[in-house]
């Protein structure tokens, strides 16, 4: 029975992925449970400090069908931890007391954190790969609506026009630093942790940083400078990461609702029969996809919050902050691959009207437009004084539901400088797209570094 909705039979296809939910699934964490234990047998035997008999046999019951699931769930309510039941099983797995050579050395933290160190690889993998996905989508989407006109908003305001590639490569932009983020945590994260009851490794009189070195390489982490047993930044570093790629996700939701509003219809979702209608107004498209963005990406953020007060812990182990990070860090990953899916298909799938973009702009009969009449009357008459002059044109537009431009033309001062024509361009959306495109070109640019 499953009473999240992440594990919901209904809802998990929309607000995680089936691979994100495997990385953080109960089998998955008991095999990396089972693997550090192996590999430590492994690494102890190499050094001497175990018998290579009693490693072969503990690696020889390192497979996770051995591991009574639910006689595992039966000892971690009664422990209260998984790892020494996982190690109590295969002691018993193993003939001739062998299996006493078990987790050698090892505390339930050090199996634990290592665990949690491996699923964030596989998890920053599939994020990795989905923000790549994104990235080519949003790249597409800027590359051929690069001089498309749209017009930019201030305050929900309509303000100057930009252009629909100048937005979505705003968003390419913010999802290439987040790249650069990932790339750079892994040295900080993938850290494994081996070091005893309170972090001095006390619990091997010889062999100590041997074995904390050869773990580690066996594991295809980093070795850790000092335990971290209450050491939180890196995993409280995940969680901020997670919170940043969720804030440009949310941002990407947030505008195409917006855009998608009846009295806008710029853009749409990708449309599939059915999806975004209303139980009672047959008419309707909701932004379905933005929608659940949106709700994934705000408890993503409550996460992140939540994992930097995992951080306050006290002493060498803590007493309570350490299982937060328990509760929180797989569905803030399963959350964030449910908002990454349904970004890349939204993105992939967008619908862009570039006729209602234009139809916007024209809308206000050309105020929006009054900057690029300001700057141009500003070389014969003063910027300033073509300031106060155009906003009482715009005034007097707005009060008579005249063309900006009629005005404009109709006034002696200015029909002193320039004529219709001159006016007419500079009116014109299209000619007043300032650096739109060069920027476009400079973050597509990157896409190739």
């Amino acid at each position: 029975m499953a009473a999240s909705i992440i594990d919901s039979r209904i809802f998990q296809g929309i607000f995680t992925s089936d691979a994100m939910r495997h990385v953080w699934s109960d089998e998955n964490r008991t095999a990396k449970y089972i693997e550090i234990e192996r590999a430590l047998a492994i690494v102890q035997a190499r050094l001497g400090l175990i018998p290579q008999e009693a490693a072969d046999e503990i690696v020889s019951h390192c497979h996770l069908e051995q591991i009574d699931m639910d006689r595992l769930r039966q000892q971690t309510e009664r422990i209260g931890y998984p790892i020494l039941g996982v190690v109590t099983q295969l002691n018993q797995l193993c003939r001739d007391k062998l299996g006493e050579y078990v987790h050698w050395g090892a505390t339930t933290q050090d199996i634990t954190d290592t665990a949690t160190v491996l699923q964030i690889r596989e998890a920053l993998a599939l994020v990795e790969a989905d923000l790549a996905t994104l990235a080519t989508a949003l790249a597409k989407l800027a590359r051929e609506y690069r001089l498309t006109p749209v017009i930019g908003r201030s305050n929900l305001q309509q303000a100057i026009p930009v252009t629909f590639g100048y937005k979505m490569a705003g968003l390419l932009s913010a999802v290439q630093r987040h790249q650069e983020r990932l790339q750079q945590l892994k040295a900080r994260v993938l850290v494994g942790e081996f070091a005893g009851a309170a972090g001095t490794l006390a619990s091997l009189e010889t062999g100590a940083m041997e074995t904390q070195a050869g773990l580690c390489a066996e594991l295809g982490l980093q070795q850790p400078v000092i335990a971290w047993h209450t050491i939180r930044d890196n995993i409280a570093e995940c969680g901020a990461f997670l919170g940043l790629v969720g804030g440009t996700l949310g941002k990407l939701s947030m505008d195409v609702k917006l855009m998608m509003q009846t009295e806008v219809a710029e853009v749409f979702e990708p449309y599939h029969h059915g999806r975004g209608s209303s139980s009672t107004m047959p008419q309707k498209r909701n932004p379905i996809a933005s929608c659940y963005i949106h709700a994934a990406v705000s408890v993503v953020r409550q996460h992140a919050a939540a994992l930097m007060d995992a951080m306050v812990a006290d002493h060498e182990r803590s007493t309570g902050p350490w299982e937060i990070e328990w509760i929180v860090l797989p569905e803030a990953f399963c959350l964030m691959a449910g908002a990454l899916k349904q970004a890349i298909a939204v993105v992939q799938g967008l619908e862009v009207d570039p006729a209602a973009m234009r139809r916007n702009i024209d809308m206000t009969g050309g105020l929006v437009m009054s900057e690029a009449v300001m700057m141009g009357l500003g070389r014969y008459i003063g910027r300033e004084y073509a300031h106060d002059l155009v906003y009482d044109l715009c005034r007097e537009s707005l009060a008579t539901k005249r063309p900006l431009l009629d005005l404009l033309c109709e006034h002696a001062e200015i029909a002193k400088h320039v004529d219709r024509a001159a006016l007419e361009r500079m009116l014109d959306p299209s000619n007043y797209l300032g650096q739109s495109g060069v920027m476009v070109d400079r973050v597509l640019a990157r896409m190739a570094n």
